[in-house]
């Protein structure tokens, strides 16, 4: 019984110092921030791509988390510390997210590639990896153009801007989210061709 008594006192010393309330409860506010935070980024990215089933899920965390690090805002209401840490969560916390987002790399992505010059080499070796193209004929402002489309994973991003980088480095290229994919593309229809969208080939 002593040493539980023991125990509790050295509890409730630690938790009147001036350490825990200037220190230990600023660095839990801001830890908590930092995991809300990111939560936070990632389940709107969730949202945007469609991920119906996930975003609810990081929603219900993200939110407790919350609730802890603004229950002791609110316990600590003269304290400067609590605030400084709690909006430098915030800030790291979006940081995080992102850079998190990156890692693991999830959905699908539209490749754009638009080139004067023969895009032969460039199709062969990006079928040659393994991604789907299809290419059709455009108008340039000076010249005929080449355009490349592909859908991918985002994490296949990297690769394919090496292809392009080696094979035809004056290629310009851009990249966007999409939500869903399906099917690995088909040829278009010769209503649609003779319309002028060009002549698409199916990848391998």
């Amino acid at each position: 019984m002593c040493f539980i008594k023991v125990i509790k006192m050295d509890i409730l010393t630690i938790l009147g110092s001036s350490a825990f309330t200037y220190v230990i409860v600023p660095l839990l506010i801001f830890l908590a921030r930092v995991i809300d935070v990111s939560i936070g980024t990632i389940r709107l990215i969730f949202i945007s791509r469609g991920y119906k089933i996930y975003a609810p899920i990081l929603g219900f965390f993200e939110i407790l988390i919350w609730l802890a690090a603004i229950t002791q805002i609110m316990r600590n209401l003269t304290n400067v510390e609590c605030y400084l840490a709690y909006a430098a969560g915030f800030a790291t916390g979006t940081y995080v997210g992102i850079v998190l987002e990156e890692k693991i790399s999830f959905g699908k992505v539209i490749m754009r590639i638009m080139t004067g010059r023969d895009a032969k080499p460039l199709l062969e070796n990006l079928r040659k990896e393994e991604f789907t193209v299809t290419t059709m004929g455009a108008q340039g402002p000076d010249d005929d153009v080449n355009i490349i489309l592909s859908a991918m994973d985002r994490k296949s991003v990297t690769k394919a801007v090496g292809i392009i980088k080696k094979f035809n480095p004056n290629a310009f290229y851009s990249v966007e989210d999409v939500r869903f994919v399906h099917g690995k593309g088909e040829i278009p229809s010769k209503k649609m061709v003779s319309l002028g969208l060009g002549i698409f080939r199916k990848g391998k």
